[in-house]
């Protein structure tokens, strides 16, 4: 009889997690005759002047802006951007080694994306159909396919959510039947001690105690090139809200590789402990 596998989850911010900078900032910004900078500090004082979440005033900016320099943003537009967004060292093929490890360990291996970025971008990337799910913000679409409404915002604590949709088996965004139901942690599928969150910012923070705090490990990754960055990551370390840090560099024998086999060995480990394999 095969031995039954056990259920694990890696969830991943997106940007300056998988991929440098904002999506926007790759194709999308530059078709609105706009410096990254501008956009960014347009989008703060609409947020301050309507008092309204930073995450619904970016995306009513990139339809306001869209439209005013004859921009389209239909989903296809939205994933043609998303093609010319580039990766971190070996993410291309980060998925696939850490799918067979995992597997030799009797260790099944779902990736998710929990982001604020835009949903249709991440869709467009050659990584897509690496994940089960693609949370992330996203819009809804006349019956032109053109942009017309926010369908989806993921703020910093709204992000939280999501891990609770794959703790509990509960996908499917429209569905809020099984995320408000009482679970028994034994019927769950994904336990969050078997969960994995890797972010890179201030964003994610929420994200990295919820799995930290519930027996799971959470990674700060920061871009090398840029001391900021790793600065910000320690200092997350030092508060105590991630298990570790490491370059954003996903090749085999790096830091991350090392630390998310070496998480998998332990999800193994406890497994035949509690007698689940």
């Amino acid at each position: 009889m095969a031995k039954k596998m056990v259920n694990m989850a890696i969830a991943y911010d997106f940007d300056g997690t998988l991929a440098p900078g904002n999506m926007q900032e790759y194709d999308f910004i530059p078709k609105l005759h706009m410096k990254s900078k501008g956009f960014w500090e347009d989008v703060s004082r609409y947020a301050r002047e309507q008092n309204a979440d930073q995450i619904l005033a970016y995306m009513h900016q990139m339809l306001k802006k869209a439209e005013s320099a004859e921009v389209r943003v239909t989903k296809s537009d939205f994933r043609k951007y998303g093609e010319q967004i580039k990766l971190f060292p070996g993410v291309a093929e980060w998925f696939q080694r850490i799918n067979e490890y995992a597997k030799e360990k009797g260790v099944k291996v779902e990736h998710f994306i929990v982001s604020s970025g835009i949903r249709e971008m991440v869709e467009g990337t050659s990584i897509a159909k690496e994940f089960t799910a693609i949370y992330a913000s996203g819009f809804m679409y006349d019956h032109h396919g053109v942009a017309c409404w926010p369908a989806l915002a993921i703020n910093y604590t709204t992000k939280t959510q999501y891990l609770f949709r794959i703790n509990k088996g509960s996908l499917e965004v429209y569905d809020n039947t099984v995320i408000n139901r009482y679970v028994t942690p034994e019927e769950r599928p994904v336990p969050f001690e078997n969960m994995i969150f890797i972010g890179d910012g201030e964003t994610d923070i929420p994200c990295m105690r919820l799995v930290k705090e519930l027996g799971g490990h959470s990674i700060s990754v920061y871009n090398s090139r840029i001391s900021e960055s790793k600065l910000g990551a320690e200092q997350l370390l030092n508060d105590k809200r991630v298990t570790l840090t490491a370059p954003a560099d996903y090749r085999e024998g790096k830091t991350i590789d090392f630390a998310v086999k070496a998480m998998i060995d332990k999800i193994e480990a406890r497994s035949k402990i509690l007698g689940l394999r």
